[in-house]
């Protein structure tokens, strides 16, 4: 596939400066490159990749020297106009055809939109519903009662339990679990008895859900993720967990039981979040963010337990000292133990 380098400018909404007949056929980073691809800067520190990229075309918001050898297209948000390039040149969706497999395992009462594809050994229990155009791939499960909407893609091997609930275009990649029991247990004074986990697992419409990711049932209620969010890989969510709308959840990270996320929160990789708390909207916890209780909206945390953003730098400034203010107290403390004892000499 090629495209001019105008009709990309065009698709993106961005600026040129340079050739708009210039052919472009593939996409690449700035070290990567060659001529007839396209790449682009979003981070300043890599700047001086300029200098040595063979790209026909790079797409900036920064002021770039004219004597370089290949177009600009300027744009506010460099990274999400690449994207859009991207999916020029690859569409994100794969082109499942329209079938049921002979191998697929159907319950009783299923409803099938139209154009739907189910794979190579899917189980699809009783009463299960699937939604135009959704593609349920080799080996996936889907339980009794649950309904998948339109245009969605199940990756193999993914399993959906009973009564979940997944909105329009939720795509959920290779072996997450979405609905598993919520870890409940009462002590009875000699063992733990399990608590029955009765309610479902509701996911809004554009959610992307990672591989290995796990979204336990709610005990009673739902667990619920907002429309628009994107979940990295091997994430655990707690029963009776709500994320809000376009949240981000990077790898590892794991959330405790009823715990509360407003809208466009972002959790960085490996924190983790006690439950029982609630986290404001537009909240960023940095990486291996300890959260031990609520975060009012607007507010960046780190460390642990995670405190304002500013406040852990300081903390960790501080640590770095750590080793030289010890040496220092240990030779303080032996002065004062010179002085003390010239001060007996004297007094004697």
């Amino acid at each position: 596939m090629k495209k001019t380098l105008g009709e990309i400018v065009q698709s993106v909404k961005g600026e040129l400066f340079g050739d708009a007949s210039i052919e472009i056929c593939g996409v690449a980073g700035l070290q990567e490159a060659q001529k007839g691809e396209i790449s682009f800067l979003a981070n300043p520190k890599y700047k001086n990749f300029l200098k040595s990229t063979r790209a026909s075309a790079v797409i900036t918001n920064e002021k770039i020297e004219n004597s370089l050898p290949f177009a600009v297209v300027k744009h506010p948000n460099p990274h999400l106009a690449f994207s859009q390039v991207v999916k020029l040149f690859y569409p994100e969706r794969r082109n499942c055809p329209a079938e049921i497999h002979p191998t697929a395992i159907l319950g009783k009462n299923l409803k099938l939109g139209q154009s739907v594809h189910i794979g190579a050994y899917a189980v699809l229990e009783n009463e299960a519903q699937i939604g135009d155009r959704t593609a349920v791939l080799s080996g996936s499960f889907i339980g009794e009662k649950s309904k998948i909407g339109e245009n969605c893609l199940i990756y193999p091997n993914v399993t959906i339990r009973e009564n979940v609930i997944i909105g329009n275009n939720v795509i959920i990649h290779s072996g997450a679990v979405i609905g598993s029991d919520g870890f409940g247990f009462a002590f009875d004074g000699k063992v733990h008895q399990k608590i029955p986990q009765i309610g479902n697992v509701i996911i809004e419409d554009d959610v992307e859900i990672g591989a290995n990711v796990t979204i336990d049932r709610a005990a009673l209620g739902s667990t619920r993720v907002g429309k628009g969010s994107k979940i990295d890989n091997l994430v655990q969510i707690g029963h009776s967990v709500e994320i809000g709308e376009n949240c981000i959840l990077v790898a590892q990270v794991g959330i405790g039981g009823s715990t509360k996320l407003g809208k466009y929160v972002t959790l960085g990789g490996q924190a983790g979040l006690v439950g029982h708390i609630e986290i404001g909207d537009k909240v960023i916890v940095g990486a291996q963010g300890g959260v031990t209780k609520s975060i009012p909206p607007n507010t960046v945390v780190s460390g642990y337990p995670a405190r304002e953003h500013h406040k852990a730098k300081k903390l960790e400034a501080s640590l770095s000292f750590l080793p030289l203010y010890i040496e220092k107290i240990k030779r303080l403390e032996k002065e004062i133990e010179q002085l003390k004892k010239k001060l007996k000499k004297k007094s004697k």
